[in-house]
C-alpha cells in the first residue's frame, strides 16, 4: 500500500511506544514479556492502515497480534486505529518483512497473515513476492511446528503463483477459496482489510488460502 507521506508521523510513532516497538530485536524470544502473557502470537506482514489487525484483535482477545509494515506513514494510520480501539493485544513494528528472523525466535509465532501483498507481476521480480520460497523459509523458521500462513489477494496471477510456490515448498493447502465472499458461512469469521472492502464493493473476486507447514 502506497500512502502519501504523513507529516509528523515519526514523532507520532515515537510518542506511542506502548504500541509501537522501537527496538523489536530486543524482544526476540521475549514477545510474551512485551504482551504480559503467553498467548499465541499472530503477525501480519504488510498491515496497511490496520483494519484487519485491529479487527482481528478485537474479535480474538485470546491471541496477541503484531502489525508489521515498512512504510512509516502507513503504520501511523494503523496506529490511529489501535489507539482508538484501546486493545491490549496489539503491537506494531516498523520493519521489513524479509527480516522477520531478526525479530522473532525460531518457533515463537503461531501464524502469519499476508493480505493483498504487492504482486510484483514481472518475472524478474519473482524473488520479491512474499510467497517466494525464501520468504516461506523465513516464515517456517519463526513459526511453531506446523504453523500456518493465511493469504488473501485480489490478484489472480499472484494467487496462482502462491498455490504453486507453497505446494512446491512442501506445504499443505488446508483450504482454498476462489471467491471468498461467496462463502456465506465464512463471512461471519472474515475480517476485511481496507483493500478487500474497496475491491469487493467493485465486484472483484477475492481469493484466499490457508497453508500449513508440514513437520519434517
Amino acid at each position: 500500500m502506497r500512502v502519501k507521506y504523513r507529516k509528523g508521523a515519526p514523532e507520532y510513532l515515537k510518542a506511542n511506544t506502548h504500541l509501537v516497538v522501537e527496538n523489536p530485536a530486543e524482544y526476540k524470544g521475549r514477545w510474551s514479556e512485551r504482551f504480559g502473557n503467553d498467548h499465541p502470537i499472530h503477525i501480519e506482514v504488510g498491515c496497511g492502515k490496520g483494519a484487519f489487525i485491529v479487527g482481528m484483535a478485537a474479535k480474538h482477545p485470546e491471541i496477541n497480534y503484531i502489525a508489521i509494515d515498512l512504510q512509516l506513514s502507513v503504520l501511523s494510520y494503523a496506529l490511529d486505529r489501535a489507539i482508538e480501539a484501546e486493545l491490549p493485544n496489539v503491537q506494531m513494528i516498523l520493519v521489513n518483512g524479509a527480516q522477520l528472523s531478526e525479530f522473532f525466535e525460531d518457533g515463537e509465532c503461531d501464524r502469519v497473515y499476508l493480505n493483498f501483498s504487492d504482486p510484483w507481476p514481472k518475472t524478474r521480480h519473482e524473488k520479491r513476492r512474499l510467497t517466494y520460497q525464501t520468504f516461506l523459509a523465513t516464515d517456517e523458521k519463526i513459526l511453531k511446528s506446523e504453523g500456518e500462513i493465511h493469504f488473501k489477494t485480489d490478484n489472480r496471477g499472484l494467487f496462482e503463483y502462491s498455490l504453486v510456490s507453497m505446494t512446491n515448498y512442501g506445504m499443505k493447502l488446508k483450504q482454498v477459496w476462489l471467491d471468498l465472499h461467496a462463502d456465506e458461512a465464512f463471512a461471519k469469521e472474515n475480517v476485511m482489510t481496507e483493500y478487500e472492502e474497496k475491491f469487493s464493493k467493485k465486484g472483484q473476486v477475492i481469493y484466499r488460502l490457508e497453508a500449513q507447514f508440514v513437520k519434517k
